[in-house]
């Protein structure tokens, strides 16, 4: 007996079956290179009307920045849903293939092109004679950018390893030196402006790593009570890391744009108009935070709480974006 297939599966034999996955990567291949254009296109944006000057290459360095931050957004997420599915009654055994390795490998070529515009005076080099690697170890920025380079180096090879999860702590060394870095000693309470920026970037990439590999998991266990549960489970932490992020945000933000000024340099600085954008697209993120949970307390079904969710980490995505090229325009001036 020939058994008859259905017409839903019945393809032409002149062209080639088409994989169900094909469609995804192509979508993620494009929201990629659509969330590269915000750090390339962004600075004459946010510049224009300013009278503010960028380092040369401000583009570049951005789409670099924002590199380095998902590959530590990616890997530190799948390990802290990963933690909490541990305690989770009923979990599939299924695991979705670990992006860790591909996105540490790609954050490790970002920082070690940023750490090759540190060695040229923080200009582009354009020749290997430009490059002073040896006077990396001389300065602060240099030494931070020899921390990345190395951190994300030993993420990726322990990504590789039967022990994925000592990732954590290259990866921690690597935001950690992200934190330094954005507080030169030259500014006033530069420890304090550090703390601040760490506790961010660590709830940020818990937040924005975690969704995205809370989703992938709720995916491949096809509506199992076990993905309603992790669903739930994360979203009451992700309001605490919501919370954090918007404190220290807050913070941040007072503490370079004093509140007298603030309203004034949201529109006619370059970091104040990223910076709003940013804001703008966190409230976004966090409305479809909301609209997601609320449909997963409705519903018996937790894959209905899908769609917001998956519109959250692309919204999340351009913040990521963003972030990488708030990073590298020039600070305002802070008015007294």
């Amino acid at each position: 007996m020939s058994a008859i297939r259905p017409a839903a599966e019945v393809t032409d034999e002149r062209s080639p079956a088409r994989r169900p996955g094909a469609g995804r990567a192509v979508v993620l291949l494009v929201l990629v290179a659509l969330g590269a254009l915000i750090p390339l296109l962004g600075p004459s944006a946010a510049l224009h009307g300013t009278g503010e000057a960028a380092a040369p290459g401000v583009g570049g360095i951005g789409v670099l920045r924002a590199v380095v931050l998902a590959a530590v957004s990616v890997p530190l997420g799948e390990l802290f849903v990963h933690r909490l599915a541990r305690r989770l009654p009923g979990v599939p055994p299924e695991r979705p293939c670990s992006w860790a390795p591909f996105v540490t490998v790609a954050g490790f070529v970002a920082a070690l092109a940023l750490a090759a515009v540190v060695s040229a005076g923080n200009l582009i080099p354009h020749r290997l004679g430009q490059l002073d690697v040896g006077g990396l170890y001389g300065s602060r920025d240099g030494r931070l950018a020899l921390l990345e380079v190395n951190g994300l180096l030993l993420a990726a090879l322990c990504s590789f390893s039967r022990r994925p999860a000592a990732q954590v702590w290259p990866l921690a060394a690597v935001v950690l030196a992200e934190a330094l870095r954005a507080h030169p000693t030259t500014e006033q309470s530069p420890l304090l402006g550090s703390t601040l920026t760490l506790v961010h970037l660590t709830c940020a990439t818990l937040w924005t790593g975690g969704l995205l590999h809370a989703l992938r998991l709720l995916r491949l266990w096809h509506g199992a009570p076990a993905g309603a549960a992790l669903l739930a489970r994360y979203a009451r932490v992700a309001a605490v890391l919501l919370a954090a992020i918007t404190a220290t945000g807050v913070c941040s933000s007072l503490r370079r744009m004093p509140s007298a000024t603030i309203l004034d340099q949201l529109t006619t600085t370059a970091y104040g108009r990223t910076l709003l954008a940013k804001v703008i697209l966190v409230t976004a993120v966090a409305l479809l935070a909301l609209w997601a949970r609320i449909r997963l307390g409705r519903a018996a079904d937790p894959l209905t709480a899908y769609a917001p969710a998956r519109a959250e980490v692309i919204a999340l995505g351009a913040v990521v974006a963003v972030s990488g090229l708030l990073t590298a325009l020039p600070l305002p001036i802070r008015w007294s």
